[in-house]
């Protein structure tokens, strides 16, 4: 999980993604963001409106199993084509004050799959400078709206993580607003 100035190569990537498929959860509250929050967690929630109509919620839908909602510009999934099912692991790269690409360890822990709601919760693995569990879902509601929204229970895993924790919450709301961007750029392409 050490930092690097440089995207890590595809062998380097592969050999720590083979890694973290039997590491367990690095948290024992597995499953929670289905049912409410645990105690002892920061706890974040964000919705924005994506469009109206069945179009704009199969797109959302589509842009989810692809992945699509990780901002391109500081954030990378591998492996990319990773499936959207029940125990798949993905590396979350990200680059830090645009200096270092940092790795995070994730696996997916369950599946929305309705009529008007798609999405999926991943939980971290032991290594992520993290611990918790975030949710993504996209919800065609009653009136025609398409939203798409962000949940997650989390906490540092690491004693750096614990020093830097103001710029590890701006990380996280700069995702959050980085990732609804993303979404939007998506559905209306």
């Amino acid at each position: 999980m050490s930092p690097s100035f440089v995207l890590p190569d595809p062998a380097t990537l592969a050999q720590h993604w083979q890694t973290q498929q039997t590491q367990a959860f690095a948290y024992s509250e597995v499953g929670s963001s289905a049912t409410g929050a645990p105690a002892g967690y920061n706890h974040d929630h964000e919705t924005t409106l994506l469009g109206f109509g069945d179009g704009v919620f199969r797109s959302a839908a589509q842009a989810l199993r692809e992945w699509a909602m990780f901002p391109p510009s500081w954030t990378q999934i591998y492996p990319s084509n990773a499936p959207i099912e029940t125990g798949s692991v993905v590396l979350v790269l990200f680059r830090l004050l645009g200096l270092w690409w940092w790795r995070n360890s994730s696996r997916i822990v369950y599946l929305i799959d309705e009529p008007a709601r798609f999405g999926f919760a991943y939980g971290t693995l032991p290594a992520h400078i993290e611990k918790g569990e975030e949710i993504f879902w996209v919800e065609l509601r009653d009136d025609g709206s398409v939203w798409y929204s962000i949940k997650a229970f989390s906490k540092p895993n690491r004693w750096y993580v614990w020093l830097a924790y103001p710029l590890a919450r701006a990380y996280q709301r700069k995702f959050r607003r980085d990732s609804f961007v993303a979404m939007a750029r998506r559905v209306k392409r």
